[in-house]
């Protein structure tokens, strides 16, 4: 699902005070048109005293000026286009959103200079046929009295911790992107411009919690995309949370504000200027500040392939809504060349992590995975397929070509004490000479697997598929499982079974697997005193040859491929697999605030490290809650959900 390898950017923030601000620019005037006092002894002459009345009209002038502005809700902007947050508890009951079918009581501009390498003729949205997709939503009979009970009071524990989180979010990090959970400070990972806020926007409108929607919606108009302190902005990050977003916000709650609307299309159109290179494929790490200014920019020879291929939904989605063809043609543009490409890497039917977009060119990289920084260009490509109602084979048949590599290249068993029969995507690795090897590292952004191949098989009549679904959402709860917490760790090493063959667990293959990932010199073998040594200082479990990041950080890819399983196959036992890993991660992850992120899964007491990224009240809790409710709240045959989980209206 989701690339949150993002590199970050620490800001320090700067207290400033309108009326400072104001006697600043009075200074300033006075210093510009004379001594605002006379010498001690001298008398002010007529034009020195003509000169001190200019000074002190011009300082009223301007304090009258911050005066009305701030009056008006128009404070001046700190970091990253917001307002200064206050800290301290509300005093004022917040203003209500603007009713339905009004005007935003603040627009900003999204103008730039004019576009070096215009569009002369824009690829236009194929038209989708009604009904020509089949279902993909299981048909879930009546329940029980009892069985509807403990569904709804597992409900509620769910919401009650989204709460608790978003009201810490609103009380020591509103308008910033994200709550330091225990210290109760904020950070502005994304641009600054309200991250928890604009993700959470339809998490609020599917728990029902109206008030909050709008009081979060009266605020988002305070938002200014086209300011920010970051050097540069991820273009992909700010897609899938913030226009994303929008447009789920907007979809969920049946447009009826249109402000959320607007708020997309500010976004898209910003946006839009990272496409303006002499290929029009984006910048994707990019300067806004110096494209705003007119700077000429061009696209990078070495971009992450998540952050190129993973913008469909969200523009496709803008051009749905406003007519406006330029959006859908920005990324079709992007998924033709992918499409031109996919045959001619180093591993046909994948692309590889790094991609040359310059050019652009896709056979040069030699690392292949469905883990961070390529998973969402191939959870993308069924789900455009879906968005686009099926009016177009191109994303069916790229999703196909890829799918037939990733089952003989990437997907493997992992050899467990009980002999399970469950699988893990791995990694890949081609050598010069085109030799394919598989690196055995299962990663938890690789759980959305298990969702996307579930839902291609429903979607294209793969049945055989649904079995491989399974088993990797299998893989992950028995990563889940295996700890100490029972949370996954986000990266470990796996001992892979033969591909062909039984795969019975042996423990002194396992021995082998740690000492070919925890030595210095892998050709070297350690004795089993040394073995045994690596295995308890690492805090190793049968099964696992290493464990590369102990952290969890509050993902949802386990979660969201449990809830689409259970969505297309109507399995009540992933609910209530689904409610022993919320009450898990609850136990480990609550603090005073909200919840944090720990540092080690395999540890009886990890500590927690001050971070809760957006997606834990964008996705994580969302899907928690969604599996709990009744199957036709957000049904999977009337939206698409975007690797931020936000709620894309389906048109057919």
């Amino acid at each position: 699902m989701k690339e949150r390898w993002t590199f970050r950017h620490s800001s320090s923030f700067v207290k400033e005070d309108v009326n400072q601000e104001a006697d600043v620019v009075k200074i300033e005037w006075c210093a510009a048109y004379g001594r605002a006092q006379p010498r001690p002894g001298h008398t002010m002459a007529p034009i020195r005293r003509s000169r001190f009345f200019l000074c002190v009209a011009c300082g009223i002038v301007f304090a009258l000026y911050y005066i009305v502005n701030i009056r008006n809700g128009l404070e001046p902007y700190y970091h990253g286009g917001v307002t200064k947050p206050d800290n301290s508890a509300p005093k004022d009951k917040p203003k209500p959103a603007s009713p339905p079918n009004s005007s935003p009581s603040e627009v900003h501009s999204t103008k730039s200079t004019s576009e070096r390498y215009p569009v002369t003729s824009y690829i236009q949205l194929p038209s989708a046929v009604a009904g020509s997709l089949p279902r993909l939503q299981y048909e879930f009979p009546s329940e029980t009295r009892e069985v509807k009970t403990n569904r709804e009071d597992r409900l509620q524990t769910v919401k009650q911790t989204f709460e608790r989180s978003w009201k810490g979010y609103k009380a020591h990090a509103w308008l910033r992107d994200e709550l330091a959970p225990v210290s109760g400070r904020y950070k502005d990972t994304f641009g600054g411009w309200a991250a928890t806020l604009v993700d959470t926007l339809d998490t609020l409108w599917i728990m029902g919690l109206q008030d909050d929607f709008e009081e979060a919606v009266d605020a988002l108009v305070k938002i200014d995309f086209s300011k920010t302190e970051q050097s540069s902005i991820n273009v992909f990050e700010t897609t899938i949370r913030y226009l994303g977003g929008f447009l789920g916000a907007y979809d969920i709650s049946g447009s009826k504000y249109p402000v959320l609307l607007d708020k997309a299309v500010e976004v898209g159109d910003i946006l839009y200027g990272a496409f303006d290179t002499p290929n029009r494929m984006p910048v994707t790490r990019w300067d806004i500040n110096a494209a705003l200014a007119g700077k000429e920019q061009s696209a990078s020879s070495v971009v992450l392939i998540a952050e190129l291929g993973s913008l469909t939904l969200e523009f496709t989605r803008l051009t749905q809504l406003t007519k406006d063809p330029k959006y859908f043609d920005a990324i079709q543009r992007i998924m033709d060349a992918l499409n031109e490409g996919q045959n001619n890497t180093k591993l046909p039917g994948m692309w590889p992590v790094v991609v040359d977009a310059a050019t652009p060119s896709f056979s040069d990289g030699g690392s292949f995975t469905l883990g961070g920084m390529a998973d969402s260009v191939y959870e993308y490509l069924p789900k455009q397929h879906m968005l686009l109602g099926g009016s177009t084979s191109q994303y069916r048949r790229l999703y196909e070509n890829s799918l037939e590599t990733i089952k003989k290249e990437v997907f493997f068993r992992p050899m467990t004490p009980n002999n399970d029969d469950i699988l893990l995507p791995g990694d890949v690795k081609v050598s010069k000479s085109g030799e394919v090897t598989l690196v055995p590292r299962a990663q938890h952004l690789a759980c959305f697997a298990g969702g996307m191949v579930g839902i291609g098989a429903k979607l294209f009549e793969a049945a055989g598929d649904m079995e491989i679904a399974q088993k990797l959402v299998n893989g992950c709860l028995w990563a889940y499982k295996s700890m100490v917490t029972g949370i996954m760790p986000e990266v470990f090493h796996a001992v892979p079974c033969p591909k062909s063959g039984k795969c019975k667990y042996d423990e002194a293959s396992w021995h082998d697997a740690i000492n070919e990932n925890t030595s210095n010199n892998e050709k070297t073998q350690a004795s089993e005193a040394e073995i045994g040594e690596r295995i308890k200082q690492q805090r190793l479990v049968p099964g696992f040859a290493k464990i590369d990041d102990r952290r969890y950080i509050l993902r949802p890819e386990a979660i969201e491929s449990i809830f689409i399983l259970y969505r297309i196959s109507g399995n009540t036992t992933l609910q209530d697999e689904a409610w022993d890993m919320f009450t898990t991660i609850e136990k480990y992850t609550k603090t005073e605030l909200a919840n944090s992120a720990i540092n080690d899964v395999t540890q009886t007491v990890p500590k927690h490290t001050d971070s809760m990224e957006s997606f834990w009240l964008a996705e994580t809790l969302k899907y928690f809650y969604l599996i709990f409710c009744e199957p036709d709240v957000v049904s999977l045959d009337e939206y698409v959900l975007n690797t931020e989980a936000h709620t894309l209206k389906r048109t057919a």
